[in-house]
């Protein structure tokens, strides 16, 4: 039986991540942890009856506390109850939260020599460097979730890295492929939320229209895969079939297809080295005509640019990249600011911090810090 812990079962990674235990008899949810969903978690509590409940909303735990207290099911609030989840006797943590405040539950569980099975970008994009290093000293295996991260894995296994070329991270182009700065004038939040190939939630489906998320990604990918962000290439591949290829040295390029569903990443972190069946829609050759690649644009998608100059520099600049982003995105989908703008406000922010090079985990969170109080003051 494998155990797991599982933080942000009430999102999109998190819910899909249920549905592979509930077809799988030998893995068992030790613990559910979600941000303030909870009568979504209440249902999946007393289905799956976990030892225990974090709610990071202090309210909400609250809540679900009164709402569980006929069961035997602790329930516990605020970050410190995200930690507790993570950290409970498993066998594997499932980083599903979206954001910064996974970083905290993933540290401590590596801590305590818990592998992971990562989609949580957010945790490699601000703190790899300290990730990476935890990893190898508590002897932690890091399994990615990201369809694209999971591809690169999956097409480097049994392979020499030392013969690896490049990496081709794939990307949709989202759902304004093709257009131009002007057309883009006027994009609504509702427009934006229209993914034509990935059913995500809100945070990252805006990300990438933006392509932010892509180059969340790549800065990801960087850590991930111990290359520097330069010998990563992303590619549109509007079909989103292609979920990411390798070079290696001698010109050969391997891919891994499929259809575009979440659920084969994360069954196959949480089954490697095996991989099993998986009640899914599958490629059907005969019918695919053709497959299209193409650049990014990067002079209407500047996240992508600012992204790439993030990991160049590396430091504190990568968190300042990325919580720069998680403040201005609640702000456009409220229509306070325009599409246009985020990646304009992602660079003045960036433009504005004093660069740290090797920060601390302290570090980190004061920088996270700092630019939400850069966001409180400026308005």
């Amino acid at each position: 039986m494998k155990r797991i812990n599982l933080l942000g079962c009430t999102g999109s990674i998190g819910k899909q991540t249920i549905e592979i235990v509930r077809a799988n008899e030998d893995l068992e949810i030790t613990t559910l942890a979600c941000k303030k969903n909870i009568a979504l978690a209440e249902s999946f509590a007393r289905e799956f009856k976990p030892a225990l409940v974090a709610v990071y909303d202090l309210d909400a735990a609250k809540d679900l506390k009164t709402r569980l207290s006929d069961t035997q099911i602790r329930v516990v609030g605020g970050m410190e109850g995200l930690i507790e989840a993570a950290c409970y006797e498993a066998d594997i943590v499932v980083t599903a939260v979206v954001g910064m405040i996974g970083l905290l539950p993933t540290v401590h569980a590596i801590k305590e020599g818990l592998d992971i099975a990562l989609a949580n970008k957010e945790t490699m994009v601000t703190a790899g460097h300290l990730i990476t290093e935890l990893a190898k000293k508590h002897k932690v295996k890091i399994f990615p979730v990201d369809s694209e991260h999971s591809a690169i894995f999956q097409c480097l296994n049994g392979e020499d890295a030392r013969d690896l070329s490049q990496i081709l991270l794939t990307a949709s182009g989202g759902p304004f492929f093709g257009k131009s700065r002007k057309e883009l004038e006027h994009v609504t939040a509702a427009q934006a939320l229209k993914h034509p190939n990935w059913n995500m939630g809100p945070k990252v489906t805006i990300d990438s229209s933006t392509m932010v998320n892509k180059g969340l990604e790549v800065m990801e990918a960087r850590w991930l895969f111990d290359v520097p962000v330069d010998q990563i290439t992303v590619v549109v591949q509007r079909q989103s079939l292609i979920h990411s290829m390798v070079e290696f040295k001698d010109g050969a390029v391997m891919a891994q297809i499929g259809v575009p569903d979440m659920k084969l990443p994360i069954q196959y972190a949480l089954t490697y080295p095996r991989r099993r069946n998986l009640e899914s829609k599958r490629v059907n050759f005969h019918e695919i005509t053709e497959i299209n690649f193409a650049k990014p644009d990067l002079d209407t998608f500047k996240g992508l640019v600012l992204a790439y100059r993030a990991g160049r520099i590396g430091g504190s600049l990568p968190t300042v990249f990325n919580a720069a982003n998680e403040q201005i995105v609640p702000m456009f989908l409220k229509d306070q600011v325009s599409f246009l703008e985020i990646p304009e406000l992602i660079e003045e922010c960036m433009d504005a911090h004093t660069l740290i090079q090797k920060p601390d985990l302290q570090q980190i969170l004061d920088t996270e810090k700092w630019v939400k109080e850069y966001f409180r003051v400026r308005g």
